[in-house]
């Protein structure tokens, strides 16, 4: 797999298909294979003429693992997208994130809006704003000796997640204590980008896709029905309702 270096931190990706470019940002504890290969994303959207490019973040997957919380906040990632945008020659493109990814996603349309033709914050509501979601429970989690000496739910939730990804918890648990940065209402409310708001209804973890599409200007929601946090990734009605706003773009 292809990697290139962000100063000290090389960031594993992959590159492939022809076509319009699309920049996927996977979420925390996970990767560019299990949050986007595995639920037959690339493979999709490749079918639908999609150049599709996807990173490991740092301190997941094959990228560098750090163990400064100070090293993970929102906008040095964002400059790790940033960066790989650089390193491919690609002035403007389409993107998505999930989760944390949705929260660099949306970082970036704030930010650097001229990068972006669309933004698709999957798996983010106005968790964006609010916050929710893992915090210190999760980290703790992470951390513990074994799943069996943790007893908050979502810790265990992430913990298990974690160990089936075979993932350094040590890296994860930095990460998510550096990347709790919430977006202001008036950031979010700053974005000029077309934006789609995807969340499943039974997402715990997100909050509100139709609260924070009151927030974004002109954004759109994709509800993925009866799905949680962890199942909507690979849903057909989130890979359809992506495909119908990509087409929809100019």
């Amino acid at each position: 797999m292809p990697s290139f270096h962000n100063g000290a931190v090389e960031i594993s990706y992959l590159d492939e298909g022809e076509g319009e470019p699309i920049v996927l940002v996977h979420g925390f504890a996970s990767s560019k294979n299990v949050n986007w290969v595995y639920p037959t994303w690339v493979s999709e959207l490749k079918k639908h003429n999609r150049r599709v490019i996807a990173l490991d973040n740092r301190g997941h997957g094959d990228s560098t693992k750090l163990y400064d919380s100070e090293q993970y906040g929102i906008g040095i990632m964002a400059a790790d997208v940033r960066a790989l945008l650089k390193h491919l020659n690609i002035a403007r493109t389409d993107m998505m994130g999930y989760s944390m990814g949705g929260r660099i996603t949306a970082y970036i349309a704030y930010s650097h809006p001229e990068l972006l033709r669309c933004a698709i914050l999957g798996g983010i509501g106005i968790g964006l704003i609010k916050g929710g979601g893992p915090g210190e429970n999760v980290a703790s989690a992470l951390e513990a000796a074994s799943l069996e000496d943790v007893n908050d739910p979502m810790g265990r939730t992430f913990r298990a997640f974690a160990d089936q990804t075979r993932s350094d918890r040590r890296a994860l648990a930095a990460c998510l204590r550096g990347s709790r940065r919430l977006m202001t209402n008036e950031e979010a409310a700053s974005i000029k980008v077309p934006v789609l708001i995807a969340v499943g209804t039974t997402d715990d973890v997100a909050g509100s896709a139709h609260e924070l599409e009151k927030v974004i200007p002109g954004s759109q929601v994709l509800d993925i029905p009866n799905r949680d946090h962890m199942r909507a990734v690979g849903d057909r009605v989130y890979k359809e309702g992506v495909l119908d706003f990509l087409s929809r773009q100019s």
